[in-house]
């Protein structure tokens, strides 16, 4: 899905002269989660799949000439509504810049986005013990989802896994309940 809607004034779409400051936003958030050890990601690995395949988007919030938060989202898909939504996948700001608006900001550019091209929902995960993450979204509105829980394949599983297709096509003959 292409997204093409224009941002309202203090925010603007990451380009690809952006990988360095893309880069170091993926860090501040990972380092603030404390996983900053889990980041691979490179530069070349966000252009491939920021700019070249364009599976995800970045926008940045700005202050005067200075990028002080962003958002990374991607497109999904719900069967129960038949359309489209959209997925939070990251959305940090500069702790000095916290409170000034900047993280709503975002979430309203997320929302524009959304409606204007007809998506259902906007949604996204938050780690347990972020209290004032927490907080902030249900003071959007948010509604923490129910008797659901994110799995995740990733790693040697998702290798593991993905081998059974190689040794057969059939997935049926892998011993897996299809």
């Amino acid at each position: 899905m292409e997204c093409d809607v224009q941002l309202n004034e203090g925010f603007r779409f990451a380009t690809p002269s952006d990988l360095e400051k893309i880069l170091f936003f993926i860090r501040e958030l990972s380092e603030y989660e404390g996983m900053l050890d889990q980041v691979v990601a490179t530069e070349e690995l966000l252009r491939e799949w920021l700019f070249d395949r364009r599976v995800a988007h970045v926008i940045f919030a700005t202050e005067g000439d200075r990028e002080v938060g962003f958002a990374l989202f991607f497109f999904n898909f719900s069967t129960f509504l038949g359309r489209g939504g959209i997925y939070l996948e990251d959305l940090f700001v500069l702790p000095e810049r916290r409170g000034r608006g900047f993280g709503k900001g975002l979430f309203v550019q997320l929302a524009k986005i959304a409606k204007r091209l007809g998506c259902g929902r906007l949604e996204w995960c938050c780690l347990d013990w972020n209290e004032p993450s927490i907080r902030f979204y249900l003071s959007l509105g948010a509604k923490p989802m129910e008797d659901w829980t994110t799995y995740r394949l990733s790693g040697m599983e998702l290798d593991e896994l993905a081998a059974r297709a190689e040794r057969s096509p059939h997935v049926k003959g892998t011993g897996m309940m299809a």
